[in-house]
């Protein structure tokens, strides 16, 4: 074992330090935000998700249906009372430095991410043991039911499932890993990583890709670039125009109102990465006021309206849902209105009415914007004004993602720091069932940033998840989407498609949602 280990990383330095002397074909993309931590289970940013992508592999991984399937797991029993599952790994998995992937390595990752993801939160509540069985073999006893086991180890998004080395794995969840070994199809370049400027990853040549076809982000992952560039471009209208000109080879998303020039662009292809779309979620703070009263936060029903809020995001007709009203997004099989109310023709005298119930005095609402994003500040700016015709006294205030992302963590009041609301961009990963969608959990101090506190909600959505017949299931859907909008964790600004742009002699960019880049030619 030790020859083979040390076999495969002199191959990789030797990979590596060819490359110089041989023609390189690099990918340059340019993602809606750059690289700034390097820690998967710690941020939940979507940054974070895709660096991910890049480095790390997973246990099962969603097809393009949405169905789990075996990634680095090659097979796995199941008890007859489904309490006892036990999987076996594939043959030839290896780490970036050369060290094989064990059981051991599955469980330290499994155990680190149950401890802050939404979804591993729940297997963890639900398992009496993850133990290894052998160097190849975990096994999973549940202590209570849980219908979605296969569904978490392959979750995509959030605080993303990834198996690092146990070595890693074992760091505190509370402390930022900063060492980005994987098994992943590309490796990490440390040394050529800038922070919010520049990310480097290379080929990884001993990564042992799945026999399938790709499929979704499961499949086999082939990888013909030798290197990918991960290039910070915050003005928007530089990336476009660099893309234009084959400056850069993928942009994930142009804004809107320039996707016209690239469609004009002979050498550059527009269509959707993410087929169902993309919601704008204006996140509020339940624990300052006036929105930790449940009235404050009906009232914004009321003043949002999600066409308007879409128009000013500079959405194209052809890419809105001019109304949805799903926390699971529309056009799913878990759509459901169930509860929904508001978010059209804005009724200004019913939201103020609300907010005076709630006992709004006229203090500050301070509303985070990230302004590096176009969407996010567009929707930001649009909502702000909005709520203003009802009397909320709004303080917009303007920085960067990074920056926003580590202050929504400020659970002090407003004069103190603290925050009442900021705009995310979720996709359909983000939000695709009761169990997964990270910001309709309500675990009060356990909660994503906002921190939502409702026993109600939290039972149903246990019962959802817990529930193995599809009937009682579907009910228990439309229960949970009602009460959420009850206590409204989060509030749907409106759904989109967005588009992303690749230079035409760039293929195999499929509609993964996710950006990935394995299966990718570059002629």
């Amino acid at each position: 074992m030790a020859l083979r280990r040390l076999s495969l990383a002199l191959g990789l330095a030797a990979a590596l330090s060819a490359g110089p002397a041989m023609a390189q074909t690099t990918l340059r993309i340019a993602l809606s935000l750059p690289v700034s931590t390097l820690d998967p289970v710690q941020s939940t940013a979507a940054t974070v998700r895709n660096h991910g992508f890049f480095v790390y592999d997973q246990l099962f991984a969603l097809d393009s249906k949405g169905v789990p399937k075996p990634q680095m797991v090659q097979g796995y029993t199941v008890s007859e009372d489904r309490m006892t599952w036990r999987f076996t790994l594939r043959d030839g998995l290896a780490f970036h430095d050369g060290a094989p992937v064990r059981a051991a390595d599955a469980v330290a990752s499994i155990k680190r991410w149950a401890q802050r993801d939404v979804v591993g939160r729940a297997l963890a509540a639900a398992t009496g043991a993850i133990e290894v069985v052998d160097d190849k073999s975990f096994e999973i006893r549940l202590s209570q039911p849980f219908a979605l086991v296969l569904e978490a180890l392959a979750r995509p998004t959030g605080s993303a499932l990834f198996i690092m080395p146990e070595r890693i794995a074992q760091t505190p969840a509370a402390t930022a890993i900063t060492d980005a070994t994987g098994s992943g199809p590309f490796i990490f370049r440390a040394s050529e990583w800038r922070a919010g400027d520049r990310t480097v990853y290379v080929r990884n040549p001993a990564y042992r890709a799945r026999e399938e076809a790709p499929d979704g982000l499961a499949g086999g992952k082939v990888v013909f670039l030798d290197r990918v560039e991960w290039l910070a471009m915050p003005d928007p209208t530089v990336a476009v125009n660099a893309l234009s000109n084959g400056e850069i080879d993928f942009m994930e998303q142009p804004p809107p109102d320039l996707i016209p020039s690239l469609e004009r662009n002979r050498q550059v292809r527009v269509a959707p990465v993410n087929p169902v779309g993309s919601m704008a979620w204006l996140r509020l703070n339940h624990t300052q006021p006036p929105f930790n009263d449940p009235r404050a936060r009906q009232a914004l029903l009321y003043l949002i309206n999600q066409k308007d809020v879409l128009e000013g995001m500079g959405i194209r007709a052809a890419e809105q849902v001019p109304y949805c009203p799903a926390y699971f997004l529309c056009g799913t099989p878990l759509e459901t209105a169930a509860g929904a109310r508001g978010l059209r023709e804005p009724d200004v005298a019913r939201a103020r009415a609300l907010l005076r119930e709630a006992g709004y005095d006229g203090r500050p609402v301070v509303f985070l914007n990230a302004t590096d994003n176009v969407l996010n500040n567009a929707s930001t700016l649009v909502m702000s004004e909005a709520f203003k015709q009802a009397g909320l006294n709004m303080d917009v205030q303007a920085m960067d993602w990074g920056t926003l992302t580590a202050r929504r963590n400020n659970r002090a009041p407003q004069t103190q720091g603290g925050w009442n609301m900021f705009v995310t961009i979720a996709n359909v990963l983000d939000g695709e069932n009761p169990l997964a969608n990270l910001y309709l959990a309500s675990t009060c101090d356990a909660a994503p940033a906002g921190w939502p506190c409702d026993e109600q909600l939290e039972a149903l959505r246990k019962a959802w998840y817990q529930e193995s017949d599809p009937a009682k299931r579907r009910a228990l859907l439309d229960q949970v989407h009602a009460r959420a909008y009850d206590v409204l964790p989060y509030i749907n600004a409106g759904q989109f498609r967005a588009n992303a742009a690749w230079r035409t002699n760039v293929t195999g960019i499929r509609p993964t949602t996710v950006p990935v880049f394995w299966g990718v030619k570059k002629e």
